[in-house]
């Protein structure tokens, strides 16, 4: 099963690639790097987005039945 977090993903991609003389150092510079920048990217967990997503169906949802309410006054006559 892959590592969840992305940057020790990357750190095991990189792992393979590098001597094993730079590995240590390289391992921790390279962490603070990607840390640094990820931080940076503004992201959202998957959770937070799953709830997001509800919130705007229910919006959705909310504003089509009031355009259908607004439709059927625009319909009646006026003074009934």
């Amino acid at each position: 099963m892959p590592d969840a977090n992305p940057i020790d993903q990357i750190l095991s991609a990189l792992r393979g690639a590098l001597p094993q003389d730079l590995v240590a150092d390289g391992e921790r510079n390279l962490r603070a790097a990607l840390h640094t920048v990820l931080e940076r990217l503004d992201l959202v967990t998957r959770e937070e987005l799953d709830i997001q997503s509800a919130v705007l169906g229910r919006t959705r949802a909310k504003l089509a039945e009031l355009e259908k309410r607004i439709a059927e006054l625009e319909q009646k006559p006026p003074g009934l």
